[in-house]
């Protein structure tokens, strides 16, 4: 057993990982605040981790800019003629057929350049700002599920399980616990390799422990012994309750993972988060093979993601359950724009994510990245969704979170996204769309010190204008308010910056333009 303290910083504090017969066990405090997380609803949020940073622009693929792409990643890119079409400006890579079939059957929805302000390029401190939802420039020791689930859940591990709440809040598919759902005295969620082959433990001797740090950690470990017990006897009756009923790929690590999870949902678990994994996308060389670029590494990966997504979804539909399931895809970070001379490329900032399901929004979020021949080598795609917008507006249309909500467990300025929609719909649900034919551009452009950013409003509306570097840092914001219909010009002095290539964000309401400048000397 290893016990791990943290100092409490910005609502989250400790943290206690605990592995017990494959499964990691944890504990959360409680808050009258959230009375959301409904023990009777039956929903189901599973995520699927991308490890080591996706090559977004080789899965979710820009149609509409091939002149662009070969100009600047030639080596790794893919020929136009495979690229599967998904819409008129967009397609999906040749080797995910199954989620293609998703989307043509109105069950896979794609949120262009997710990301979030100051992308920080380290595998392990994206990692944590993406499972904690934190600003890129504070370090938060909870997840925000983890949050999620704490503010109505004080005393757990002690009482729990329950009459009211028999089965774990959260599984982590695999050997190690997701942070996702670490809470301020440690984590909700379970591992769990085997639904099939977890045995009791010995639960020791019954004598009252000492008052010391040691009979505090013997107490807690006899705690979690009892739970861990309970847990598996229940995890293993939902197991065994059902049989799936979809035929998954052979040696497909991801899709393993993803028929147990299956099995569970249908044989009664309770369970609201499940969080699987994928590796192996840190592909700085080898990306394709030779010529042929729709083979190689990533490739590989991706016909994985694609065949388990798809093999699950169709058990899911066989069960009879499919309506009570929404999966979404995320990696840390996505590669660069410009491939390298290793057939490959290099860590990046923004990349699309992937939602899956009947009662997800089959549609684009967003436009397509542009892609120009003078792209520097360090440049990535400009965010244009943060994600923790994502997240929140999953919280609120899955599981019944307020506005007020997300703006407390994930940032202030949270903008609603509608990533989902009626499961019985049939079709995508379209806001108004205020920059669909809004022009944004700056002047001059390229400009030395000062440019003027222009757009025109159709309407009233909530504002905020933003500036970011090639590496996916935030410089400044210039507006971040309320303005009325009608043209505004706002002035930008980037008289302090060294040339290269910047990016103008313009965000309103909950939807979101990014144009690209370039300052010279």
């Amino acid at each position: 057993m290893q016990r791990r303290n943290f100092i409490k910083n910005a609502g989250a504090a400790a943290s206690l990982p605990l592995f017990l017969n494959g499964m990691q066990l944890a504990a959360m405090p409680r808050s009258s605040m959230f009375d959301f997380l409904n023990p009777d609803s039956d929903r189901v949020l599973v995520l699927v981790q991308m490890n080591g940073g996706n090559d977004g622009l080789n899965m979710i693929v820009p149609r509409d800019q091939y002149s662009g792409l070969a100009a600047v990643r030639s080596n790794v890119m893919i020929p136009e003629a495979k690229v599967l079409k998904l819409t008129d400006k967009t397609g999906i890579h040749p080797a995910m057929t199954g989620l293609k079939a998703l989307y043509d059957d109105a069950k896979l929805g794609v949120v262009q350049a997710a990301g979030y302000p100051n992308q920080n390029r380290s595998h392990f401190r994206s990692t944590d700002i993406w499972t904690s939802a934190s600003p890129a420039n504070q370090f938060w020791n909870t997840g925000w599920m983890g949050r999620y689930f704490q503010e109505d859940h004080e005393n757990y591990p002690n009482g729990y399980p329950n009459a009211e709440e028999p089965h774990p809040f959260a599984i982590t598919m695999g050997s190690v616990v997701s942070q996702t759902c670490q809470g301020t005295a440690s984590n909700f969620s379970l591992t769990l390799e085997n639904p099939f082959n977890l045995f009791p433990l010995a639960q020791g001797a019954g004598s009252t422990p000492p008052n010391t740090p040691y009979g505090r950690e013997l107490t807690f470990l006899r705690t979690s012994i009892v739970q861990t017990n309970a847990y598996a006897t229940t995890i293993t009756a939902a197991a065994k309750a059902v049989t799936n009923k979809a035929t998954y790929p052979d040696n497909n690590r991801l899709a393993a993972q993803l028929k147990n999870v299956a099995l569970l949902i249908a044989g009664g678990l309770q369970t609201k988060v499940y969080v699987v994994s994928i590796g192996g996308f840190d592909t700085h060389a080898n990306q394709v093979i030779g010529t042929d670029t729709t083979t190689g590494e990533h490739a590989e990966l991706l016909k994985a993601l694609s065949d388990a997504i798809s093999a699950f979804q169709n058990d899911l539909k066989l069960l009879n359950i499919e309506q009570r399931v929404v999966g979404m895809t995320f990696s840390e970070f996505g590669r660069r724009i410009r491939s390298n001379e290793s057939m490959g490329t290099d860590h990046g900032t923004a990349a699309p994510l992937m939602l899956f399901g009947s009662c997800v929004n089959p549609r684009i979020h967003g436009q397509n990245p542009t892609i120009t021949a003078d792209v520097t080598r360090d440049e990535g795609v400009a965010m244009q969704h943060d994600f923790r917008d994502i997240y929140g507006s999953i919280l609120m249309d899955w599981f019944g979170a307020t506005e007020l909500d997300a703006k407390v467990l994930l940032h202030q300025n949270f903008r609603y996204v509608p990533v989902l929609r009626n499961c019985n719909a049939t079709t995508s649900i379209d806001e108004p769309n205020l920059l669909e034919n809004l022009e944004l551009q700056s002047f001059p452009n390229p400009f030395r010190d000062l440019t003027t950013i222009r757009f025109q409003l159709p309407q009233d509306a909530w504002v905020r204008l933003s500036v970011f570097d090639s590496l996916g840092s935030e410089l400044q914001v210039l507006f971040n308010k309320r303005l009325n219909s009608g043209a505004h010009q706002i002035p930008f002095n980037g008289a302090n910056l060294a040339s290269g290539v910047y990016f103008y964000r313009l965000q309103v309401e909950n939807q979101v333009k990014t144009e690209r400048m370039v300052k010279i000397e």
